[in-house]
């Protein structure tokens, strides 16, 4: 492959969608900030995957990407995904908890780097073995969500620190010790999934970042929202950064395709 061609590629990020209604029918549905936030930040093409299908699709969609984004919901993964029987928290999102853990595990066993937001690290976690706690069942909810009533930038606007694991994935691409993050969350990791290593706690020792230690490809995700503002805030800009850059480092053009002459 030319050099040019690999300065011209952009890598295609696949991104879950999530099931929700739409004029009283099932649709399909991403926010646009996390798919602006790739093609504006990333530098990548982003791709909706419908999570409404049958999980044998997996393999097939991840041969065709460059690396999977598991995006932020409204939607609890159900409890029965990690082996508990506490009753599910509303809303939940059955088709998208279930196609995600297929695309998680496509990804890995094809070397396609695979990243997470807020309920994509809680996604990864369950996938790999781990398992999760609801914040609303005891104290400490109010430290990780703004009250009910917030309206979206107030939402959003609620933040803590992080303390970041030294040496971590994150310390590399974000730089410091310490970070300011905004805070979206209910569930939280509970027991960390086999393989996963810890790069940020935020209050209550709650686990913010985590990665991988042992795969082909990078499977890295955070409990904050990158994709809300990141102009605003450098280690957000850096996530995306990350992101594109990642996805274009393991990119390999399918045979026969231009980008090869």
């Amino acid at each position: 492959m030319s050099e040019q061609a690999m300065v011209e590629h952009k890598p295609v990020i696949g991104v879950i969608a999530c099931n929700r209604p739409v004029e009283g029918e099932p649709a399909q549905a991403v926010k646009h900030r996390y798919l602006e936030a790739l093609e504006q930040f990333a530098d990548c093409v982003p791709l909706v995957v419908p999570s409404n299908q049958s999980e044998g699709h997996a393999a097939k969609i991840i041969a065709r990407l460059d690396a999977i984004l598991l995006t932020g919901s409204n939607s609890n993964i159900h409890p029965s995904r990690y082996g508990s029987d506490l009753a599910a928290q509303a809303p939940h999102d059955a088709g998208r908890d279930q196609f995600g853990s297929a695309l998680i595990h496509a990804a890995m066993t094809a070397a396609k780097p695979v990243f997470g937001i807020c309920r994509g690290l809680q996604e990864i976690n369950v996938a790999l073995g781990g398992s999760l706690r609801d914040l609303r069942a005891g104290a400490g909810a109010d430290g990780h969500h703004a009250h009910a009533d917030a309206e979206l930038a107030e939402m959003f606007a609620h933040d803590h620190d992080v303390d970041v694991a030294t040496g971590s994935m994150l310390q590399r691409y974000a730089g410091g010790d310490r970070l300011r993050v905004n805070s979206v969350h209910f569930q939280v990791v509970d027991r960390l999934g086999q393989g996963l290593v810890v790069n940020a706690r935020g209050p209550d020792g709650v686990i913010e970042a985590f990665s991988t230690s042992h795969t082909p490809a990078p499977v890295f995700a955070v409990q904050w929202h990158p994709e809300w503002r990141p102009a605003e805030r450098p280690h957000d800009l850096a996530f995306w950064h990350f992101v594109g850059e990642t996805a274009r480092a393991s990119y390999m053009p399918a045979p026969g395709s231009e980008l090869t002459t």
